[in-house]
């Protein structure tokens, strides 16, 4: 029964790949909707982010920094930042944990990946400066995580920068980066996707000079055999478990960003042979803000692994699973897909990095906590001199309505009461205010402009301001839609416009598959109450 309604893997997914799963999107200029470079970062962490201002600071020579539980050199000047996402230079950073080879894990190295995207936000102006401080600081100090993809871009191009250790017995990194060509897009979760790449081409790609080398020593790659070097098969060997759990979002989004070029799912599958995915396509449209937040919304509707059907999506066709993502049955191991849309997103975001506006209006983040699938993203410009109160506090050991967290997080979990009904509630009202959003941004940033060139201060202040009413109306609208969901559906029933309770029932299917397999439902004798017009059994 079990091998109808789940796909069975012959191994058990690592443990890592559900305790740092995150997914990345990269947009080169020419192939967004405006000239825009352009990331999106899924963060799928199960914390709640506090979002904190960091201003821009002059410091004293011979400063040092502390940085977890060891400290780096601190340099003259630091930019203004927003967390660890994007900073006043319009420089932004995300990432995806792809661990690797384990044995190259240095744990006593006090340098972790995302100290590394801390420090160059702090210290890069351009995405090629962020991958010199990154590297720079790892042949310095050690590097101290497992295997990471970083999405880097600026106002003028998008690199993605693939790093792993180098062993308990060397001190740096191993390490490529390669510039997304122009008009082209990437994505990578929580697999690295850098295969073959040029020797000799520092334009477009860099990479550590013992990237080979290191290979070769530890036995994995041997250029006698004539084959070409590729840094993904070498430094993260893929499984039919990990192809499934990562490439599978990737193909997602490959094939809904150009569905001409017909993605095939076998790789993905694990199917011998199969062509692996491509680190570059060409999409057949141009990608804006909408549309990349609607390809990090998916749970594979409408192919054959669409988690809103079958028996695990329950008689509401919720797409959400509980965790763990893989369990045994009857000895047999066993997993639920892993969509791109997770209920376990502490939160994501959509960078905008524009050349030709002022880096106080041209860096613009998109920001969400929560599920992408029930978020909504909120503009914040880097620039701005604080965060709203919403987005910046928030207590995981304690719900409150005051949190933007706590607002989107009820209503992600709430729906899966009755997910069918209520999912068509809240989505309306994400893209009525995202669309509001959307449509405001140019007049918005018209009038900053005009500020900006005769007092950049106001110009940043009302920034500010905007970003603040914004955010706190998006709070509100959710707190409100939260308590409205708690009117409308309730007891199983669903309340309509004159507060009067009517019957929702069970999808004919669910009625079907439940007599099916309980044939003591067959028999049973009912009347109805003449009251209550309810059901009474006997």
């Amino acid at each position: 029964m079990f091998r109808s309604i789940l796909s069975l893997l012959a191994v058990f997914l690592a443990g890592q790949l559900s305790s740092r799963a995150c997914t990345n999107i990269l947009v080169s200029p020419g192939a967004s909707k405006d000239g825009s470079a352009m990331i999106v970062y899924l963060n799928d962490g199960e914390w709640i982010q506090q979002l904190t201002k960091y201003p821009a600071a002059d410091h004293p020579k011979g400063e040092w920094l502390q940085v977890g539980n060891g400290r780096v050199k601190q340099v003259a000047h630091t930019y203004g930042r927003i967390g660890f996402q994007m900073n006043e230079k319009q420089v932004a950073i995300g990432e995806t944990t792809f661990t690797g080879r384990e044995e190259l894990w240095n744990h006593d190295v006090f340098l972790k990946y995302w100290h590394l995207m801390e420090l160059a936000l702090d210290r890069a102006a351009s995405a090629r400066e962020a991958i010199e401080v990154m590297t720079s600081l790892v042949d310095e100090y050690g590097y101290g995580s497992e295997g990471e993809s970083f999405s880097i871009a600026d106002k003028h191009e998008a690199w993605i920068l693939e790093m792993i250790g180098a062993g308990a017995d060397q001190k740096g990194a191993v390490w490529v980066a390669r510039k997304v060509p122009d008009g082209m897009i990437s994505a990578h979760a929580n697999h690295a996707r850098i295969g073959e790449f040029p020797l000799d081409d520092p334009e477009n790609c860099l990479y550590s000079d013992n990237v080979i080398s290191l290979a070769t020593e530890k036995g994995w790659y041997d250029p006698q055999r004539g084959e070409p070097f590729r840094f993904n098969e070498v430094y993260c060997p893929a499984t039919p478990a990990t192809l499934r759990y990562c490439e599978s979002r990737v193909w997602s989004i490959f094939r809904r960003a150009a569905p001409s070029q017909h993605f095939s799912p076998d790789y993905h599958r694990g199917v011998v042979g199969a062509q692996a995915y491509p680190l570059f396509i060409t999409p057949d449209y141009k990608i804006g803000v909408a549309e990349l937040a609607a390809l990090v919304r998916d749970h594979y509707e409408g192919t054959p692994w669409d988690m809103t059907k079958g028996l695990e999506a329950g008689p509401y066709g919720t797409p959400n699973r509980d965790r763990p993502l893989t369990f045994q049955v009857n000895g047999e191991d066993c997993a639920w897909e892993r969509p791109i849309s997770n209920v376990n997103t502490a939160f994501s975001f959509i960078s905008q990095s524009r050349a030709w506006l002022p880096d106080a209006i041209g860096g613009l983040m998109w920001y969400s906590p929560d599920d992408t699938y029930t978020n909504c993203y909120t503009p914040f410009y880097p620039a701005i001199s604080e965060i709203p109160d919403a987005y910046a506090h928030g207590d995981q050991g304690k719900f409150s309505w005051q949190s933007a967290w706590w607002a989107f997080n009820f209503v992600s979990n709430y729906i899966n009461l009755k997910y069918s009904y209520m999912i068509d509630d809240v989505i309306p009202v994400q893209k009525r205010l995202e669309d509001a959003a959307l449509a405001r941004q140019d007049s918005v940033e018209q009038a900053a402009l005009k500020r900006y060139n005769s007092d950049p201060a106001k110009a940043i202040d009302m920034l500010t301001g905007y970003c603040s009413a914004t955010a706190n109306q998006v709070v509100d609208e959710w707190r409100n839609l939260g308590q409205f969901l708690i009117m409308k559906y309730i007891d199983g029933y669903i309340n309509d416009e004159r507060g009067s309770a009517q019957r929702a029932p069970y999808p004919q299917e669910w009625y079907e598959r439940a007599v099916k397999d309980k044939a003591s439902l067959k028999n049973a004798v009912w009347e109805e109450d003449a009251e209550s017009k309810e059901p009474r059994s006997y």
